[in-house]
């Protein structure tokens, strides 16, 4: 009964959290009759280029393929994104056939978000991304045309987004500590990439040259959990503060039996994709790194962080390689999180987009309508 009762108030809190309740039901109307005429979704492909060579577990790379979306409507713009890092297994192609699909001029206002997010969702199986840059860019829209960011929307505080964490990828002991020695100054906690044999060495190479809090991200490159559990207890020594998907995304009882022993938190990051994964993985980790390409978007997201926060988990917000556009919209929601990785634009040399900002290490929030965003 008590579990019964738990996920029926979960559900329902979900669903009530994911619409924008501080809106004015005036000013919604005098909205709808100043603007008219129909949505339309453009989109094209685009492919960022890292800064470095990016090496995570079991791949490296140094460019995302990525497909940039606008709705227009009454002659306001919005914008959206969709990144494909190789192992989500979506494409450029892929996101553009889905987007092809999407007729959003059955619908007459941006404000039908409810219905029209559904509608998408229920195009084609999976398609995340694609699915998110639609979300993406209505969300912007629809915020442009309130004139509030969406953080304003949801009634959050700008001044309490956390610092985030900036990504040193897998490397030579020389290169790590070059790397470090560039960027440790500039953030006030690092994250490592770790999962393969030289992950000491990776942590050693760091703490020669820095002090700083380090979040470790497995990308699940442990599959014995003695040996995970072993790691994390030296990675405690060695100052490190929280644990990402150590091992193989779909062991969620070794993940349990980590999670209980473990003396950091430990977080899901492939194991936990959309919304009804949340109470599914609850005891088997310490908190969900919520990713808008994994889970569709802000709309699915602000349910994922309702929910997680009803059941009592911890809550991290992350990103793929991406440009401005979609990390700012990740960080409309990060007042509310408990850690954040959103570096993802930092990580690239062409950028499209201005938005979010890092300051003295911290998530910086502006003052643009929808999600904070003007194009380069």
């Amino acid at each position: 009964m008590i579990r019964r009762n738990f996920l029926k108030a979960t559900a329902s809190a979900a669903m009530a959290s994911a619409l924008p309740a501080s809106t004015p039901a005036q000013s919604h109307n005098t909205i709808n009759s100043q603007i008219k005429g129909k949505m339309k979704l453009t989109y094209r492909p685009y492919d960022l280029q890292l800064k470095h060579v990016f090496t995570i577990a079991n791949s490296s790379r140094t460019t995302t393929p990525i497909v940039l979306t606008e709705i227009e409507y009454g002659g306001i713009t919005g914008y959206g994104e969709a990144s494909m890092p190789p192992y989500l297994g979506e494409t450029q192609a892929s996101v553009i056939e889905f987007l092809k699909k999407v007729n959003l001029e059955q619908f007459s206002t941006p404000f039908e978000m409810e219905d029209i997010l559904v509608y998408v969702d229920k195009i084609a199986e999976n398609n995340t991304a694609a699915k998110a840059a639609v979300d993406i860019a209505l969300h912007d829209l629809a915020g442009k045309i309130m004139g509030q960011p969406w953080y304003k929307i949801w009634g959050l505080d700008a001044a309490k987004t956390p610092s985030t964490t900036f990504t040193i990828g897998i490397d030579t002991p020389e290169v790590v500590k070059q790397k470090t020695r560039e960027d440790a100054p500039l953030y006030n906690i690092l994250k490592v990439k770790l999962g393969r044999d030289g992950d000491r060495e990776m942590i050693e190479a760091i703490r020669s040259v820095t002090d700083k809090p380090i979040a470790v991200d497995v990308n699940q490159g442990w599959t014995d959990r003695h040996y995970a559990l072993d790691m994390i207890y030296w990675l405690k020594e060695k100052g490190i503060v929280m644990v990402e998907q150590p091992m193989p995304k779909y062991n969620l009882d070794d993940a349990a039996w980590l999670t209980e022993r473990s003396p950091l938190p430990v977080f899901a990051d492939e194991s936990f994709q959309r919304l009804n994964d949340v109470l599914r993985l609850k005891g088997a980790f310490s908190g969900v790194n919520i990713k808008l390409m994994k889970c569709t978007g802000m709309r699915e997201a602000w349910k994922m962080l309702t929910v997680a926060r009803a059941a009592n988990m911890q809550v991290m917000v992350g990103c793929m390689t991406e440009t401005s556009c979609a990390v700012s919209a990740a960080s409309q929601f990060s007042p509310a999180v408990d850690w954040a990785d959103l570096d993802g634009n930092l990580l690239i040399s062409n950028d499209v987009f201005k938005g979010t900002t890092v300051v003295n290490g911290k998530i910086t929030l502006n003052d643009l309508p929808g999600i904070g965003i003007k194009k380069i």
